[in-house]
């Protein structure tokens, strides 16, 4: 079983950056893919962002286009969320995640995906 560990969250001020990292550990496969959710108090999870292996396929989900980018260090084990422009509707419960592919991470109907145990971020005004 492979573990994530986020870190980087923390409180930001409006129009502020931020960047997560998340650390895969154990038994990890080099090919899978990895992503970004987020989670804010009675909200449902919402897909942020998912990177191939290679780094050669992105998705974004549409809230955060332009303002986030998602990458990756293969020799780290570890996938990253920088984030731009905050806002405060961005305060939210962080998680990665990795499954075999880009697709299966940003579809809504799996869920078969290893996650993290979250970080908080929060944006104030």
């Amino acid at each position: 079983q492979v573990q994530l560990v986020e870190s980087g969250g923390g409180l930001v001020q409006a129009g502020g950056s931020l960047r997560l990292s998340c650390a895969a550990s154990g038994r990890t496969f080099s090919s899978y893919a990895m992503g970004w959710f987020r989670q804010a108090p009675g909200k449902e999870r919402e897909f942020l962002a998912a990177i191939s292996w290679s780094g050669g396929i992105t998705y974004y989900g549409d809230s955060v286009k332009g303002r986030f980018t998602i990458s990756r260090d293969n020799a780290k084990n570890a996938v990253y969320l920088q984030m731009n422009s905050l806002k405060p509707e961005d305060t939210a419960v962080y998680y990665c995640a990795t499954d075999t592919s880009v697709a299966r991470l940003k579809s809504p109907a799996i869920d078969t995906r290893v996650w993290g145990q979250g970080t908080l971020v929060t944006i104030s005004s």
